[in-house]
């Protein structure tokens, strides 16, 4: 007897519904994809990013650092320029000149705004801006700019600029005589070891300057640095009206005065005491100073005696320098602000920087691609195989994304396949072996009458007849199955009353059931009708009950029953439930040997045999179950059988039923 289905049913419909899933998208091809792409794109962001900002950056920060050089070299000079000068007369070529160097537009302006010297060369020059870019006064210096400038002699506590000498500028005699006493120090340090120079200061005085050595050597070598110490007449008669006009402020708030050196330090008083003069020194004679005892001043003192003595210094130079001017520095016309090419090392940094991306960019699409071609490599190696002749070949599932579902689904596939192969050889084999046996019947019948072994009687004939029957039979039956397989079984459907047509198949089969000693029963409950084919279904109902009949021994019993939808086969049958909603259920069950549960999965295949020696004795081709079943299916229905081994078995043919007519 056959079995119901391929056993491969629950699995496929698992990988079906598997495959109809979404696959989720952190898991999936797309999804990985989309990561690969997202990080290569946010690397690249960021490390372009990261480039223009530096770059930037660092360019801006080093223009704007060039732009502040400049505008304070263009302050240092002008400042300068104050600090010698006691009006700003003839200032227009300094300010043209620092306007060419710079490409910039500077304009100098009086404290009300009124022009002194423009670079700008319209006819009639742009406005100035409200805002001044500096005020150029040399006695109230602007220490930001005069620190960011090269060119500048640096300032004072009090912010006078140094350039401002005024009174203390020494004339020719003082200068010759001071310089040749510095020179003269400057050997005897050099002689003595101790590196000396000679620096001139802003008003002519030399300086001696110990370049790289320690200050307290020079003072055992008795080369007379103090010499150079000593005020000039200029000097002194300046520091003497410096010393007068502090003074006079200190005593307005009602302080003792304080004696100046000519570094401004007021920390110690001084005691007249003889001293000797070189014959050549043009200065009066005057007492050599000679320290006396600190004298103590508090912070409050200090403070004062500071503020004092810088209003007395602007005081006294005010009348030497230049009046307090606005500076402007901005753009000039139609010149546009100089902009800044990247440097070597910016040029080099962005390449790196760009190299290093496309590294990652790289390497990132050959790992995901290498990961995501492998896979497709193997599914590709497999199916060359079987091209080539191999029946099964299988690739390892990487996953449960898209890939290893293909995989998935390729291996389901070479399964199948490779069962269908077995199939269409074991189809083979078995057609041969159906038709050989008849054949080589009637040969051999044929072959004894010709050689007058045999007499060409009735019952010769009978026989002949039977064999050729039995050929025909299984050709016919080949016939409809592959006509099911093609799609092509022509089929005539009307209106069939089921119980009418079981009572025709038991009447067909009653003669074979008497000749087995099988009882044939109908139970037809009152069941709709079903459209079909009268004659196909009369010959799918008459393949079951012959089937039921060949394995039931003598005494057994073969029942045709037949329910519609919600109601239920007999109880105590052991057969299945009853048909679905829109159902009519036609069951033939036996009371035989049974199925045993390791064959009822193949009792639906063609040429299947429970016998193992697959002899004809019980009679039929082996294929009346595999017509059953297309049958079924070109009607729209199922089949499937039940059985208890030793009990009997029960199959089912599941109908749609036909609508009531209103």
């Amino acid at each position: 007897m056959r079995r119901n289905g391929r056993g491969t049913g629950r699995d496929r419909g698992g990988r079906d519904d598997r495959a109809r899933s979404r696959v989720p998208l952190r898991r999936s091809l797309l999804g990985r994809l989309l990561g690969v792409s997202a990080l290569v794109a946010a690397c690249s962001v960021a490390a372009t990013a990261w480039i223009a900002v530096q770059t930037t950056s660092g360019a801006i920060l080093q223009e704007q650092g060039r732009t502040l050089t400049a505008d304070a070299r263009i302050y240092d000079t002008l400042l300068g320029y104050a600090a010698r000068h006691r009006t700003w007369d003839g200032v227009d070529a300094t300010v043209r000149e620092l306007a060419e160097q710079s490409g910039r537009r500077v304009a100098l302006t009086t404290q009300s705004r009124r022009p002194l010297a423009d670079s700008a060369t319209a006819e009639t020059p742009p406005a100035l801006p409200p805002e001044a870019s500096a005020v150029v006064d040399p006695l109230s210096v602007d220490t930001v700019l005069a620190a960011r400038s090269t060119e500048g002699q640096g300032t004072d506590a009090d912010r006078i600029d140094p350039r401002a000498v005024g009174p203390y500028l020494l004339p020719t005699s003082e200068r010759t005589h001071l310089r040749q006493l510095a020179d003269r120090n400057a050997m005897c340090l050099n002689r003595a070891g101790v590196a000396a120079d000679v620096v001139v200061g802003p008003s002519g005085r030399p300086k001696v300057q110990m370049v790289g050595s320690d200050p307290g050597r020079a003072v055992d070598t008795k080369c007379g640095l103090t010499d150079l110490e000593t005020p000039t007449r200029t000097e002194q008669k300046a520091l003497d009206a410096l010393n007068g006009l502090a003074d006079a402020c200190l005593k307005r708030q009602g302080r003792e005065g304080v004696r100046l050196d000519q570094d401004l330090y007021w920390g110690r008083k001084v005691a007249a005491v003889p001293g000797r003069r070189p014959p050549d020194d043009p200065r009066e004679t005057r007492p050599v100073p000679v320290p006396e005892p600190p004298r103590e001043f508090t912070g409050e003192d200090d403070r004062a005696v500071a503020s004092c003595v810088g209003t007395a210094r602007s005081e006294q130079l005010s009348s030497y320098v230049a009046s307090p001017a606005l500076l402007f520095i901005g753009d000039d016309g139609g010149t546009t602000v100089p902009g800044f090419d990247l440097s070597p090392a910016n040029t080099a940094k962005i390449a790196g920087a760009a190299a290093l991306v496309l590294a990652l960019t790289v390497g990132a699409s050959v790992l995901a691609g290498t990961r995501l071609v492998r896979p497709l490599h193997a599914l590709t190696g497999a199916a060359q195989q079987m091209r080539d002749g191999e029946e099964h070949a299988s690739v390892p599932v990487p996953g449960d994304d898209e890939i290893g579902r293909l995989a998935a689904a390729f291996n389901d596939m070479s399964a199948h396949r490779a069962r269908l192969e077995e199939q269409r050889k074991a189809m083979v084999s078995d057609v041969a072996h159906e038709l050989r046996t008849p054949l080589s019947n009637i040969r051999g019948w044929l072959e004894a009458a010709q050689d007058g072994l045999a007499d060409p009687d009735p019952a010769f004939v009978s026989s002949l007849l039977e064999e050729a029957v039995q050929l025909q039979h299984i050709i016919d039956d080949l016939q409809d199955l592959a006509a099911a397989d093609a799609g092509v079984l022509r089929l005539h459907p009307e209106p069939v009353r089921v119980g009418e047509l079981l009572h025709q198949v038991a009447a067909a089969h009653q003669a074979g059931a008497d000749t087995a000693g099988v009882t044939l029963r109908v139970e037809a409950a009152p069941a709709p009708e079903v459209r079909a084919d009268p004659v196909r279904l009369r010959q799918a109902v008459g393949n079951l009950v012959s089937n039921a009949v060949r394995h039931t021994p003598a005494g057994g019993t073969v029942t045709l029953r037949a329910y519609g939808a919600g109601a239920q086969p007999r109880a105590g049958s052991g057969v299945g439930p009853g048909a679905g909603s829109g159902e009519v259920a036609i069951e033939v069950a036996d009371t035989g040997t049974g199925i045993p549960a390791g064959d009822l999965d193949h009792v639906f295949d063609r040429f299947w045999r429970a016998e193992k020696s697959r002899s004809r004795r019980t009679g039929g081709s082996g294929l009346g179950l595999a017509i059953v079943r297309k049958l079924a299916e070109a009607h729209g229905g199922t089949v499937g059988a039940t059985s208890t081994e030793g009990a009997g078995s029960a199959f089912t043919l599941r109908l749609p039923a036909t609508p009531p007519t209103p």
